[in-house]
């Protein structure tokens, strides 16, 4: 296997920065990043020196470090370690700390450098996953909201009281007929929360809530009622996942599957 690594950003959360790689001769000397690093290991080990003693990192641990903290970073063994990293700013934290309380966050602080948590780390390769593949803004920053929220709340030393839910169910309807007047746009969650006024992961844990479904799920099903009411008028599917607010016909045709559990084509056909 070969050392490489790949990063990006993502414009829509804010530039966050992230990291997905190989590493196996190569050493982190000490150093410390302005924001937070967090990720988590899929394959060997990483050895690394944090706040005085040396942590290891086994595949499915989370590793969590806070802003301006010295540390390293080394392979375990011969094999090298690979691991998905992200490395959002404190304002971000800040942020997302202050929508579990739909008010201002306090800058959240982690006590532990390993985390083992099996589940937690599946959920932050998966939101790394989305952001490498998803064009949908209003998937990507719904992930994000809801995992990183979690963390926080599951991880941090100081985690914000979770806020009961109140009578928002006007707010939540109001978005709903926000995301129906525009279903073809990539709407983002920022669009949707402030248009419920309320904050970004607030409103999602309140809108799954009331609905069953997460904002993004709600979007794409209604995407999806429309492109059959568009079929059963004989459009084309090509037009019809235009008009529907779809990349292409493979792109309905994935989705349109996974909801109806035929293609557009058997339920056109079907239909008539």
């Amino acid at each position: 296997m070969k050392e490489k690594a790949t990063f990006w950003r993502a414009p829509d959360i804010g530039e966050l920065e992230l990291l997905k790689a190989t590493y196996i001769s190569h050493t982190f000397s000490r150093h410390t990043h302005a924001g937070y690093v967090i990720g988590m290991i899929e394959r060997g080990v990483e050895v690394f020196y944090y706040r005085g003693a040396i942590h290891r990192a086994l595949p499915g641990d989370v590793v969590i470090i806070n802003p301006d903290e010295v540390h390293t970073g080394h392979s375990g063994d011969r094999s090298g370690w690979t691991y998905r990293m992200f490395y959002p700013s404190i304002d971000m934290l800040r942020q997302v700390a202050g929508s579990i309380t739909n008010g201002s966050g306090e800058m959240p602080y982690f006590k532990d450098a390993v985390i083992k948590d099996r589940q937690l780390a599946r959920q932050i390769k998966g939101l790394h996953h989305l952001l490498e593949t998803s064009q949908s803004f209003l998937e990507r920053q719904s992930f994000f909201f809801d995992i990183m929220g979690r963390l926080i709340i599951q991880c941090a030393g100081n985690p914000p009281a979770i806020r009961r839910s109140g009578p928002e169910r006007t707010a939540i309807k109001s978005a709903m007929d926000y995301i129906d007047e525009n279903i073809t746009d990539n709407i983002s969650l920022g669009q949707l929360s402030t248009h419920a006024g309320l904050s970004p992961f607030y409103f999602s844990r309140l809108f799954r809530q009331y609905t069953g479904l997460p904002p993004h799920a709600y979007h794409k099903q209604q995407r999806i009622r429309l492109a059959k009411r568009l079929l059963m008028k004989k459009m084309p599917i090509a037009q019809v996942a235009a008009e529907a607010g779809f990349a292409d016909q493979s792109h309905l045709t994935r989705h349109f599957k996974q909801i109806v559990g035929v293609t557009p084509g058997q339920y056109a056909a079907q239909s008539r």
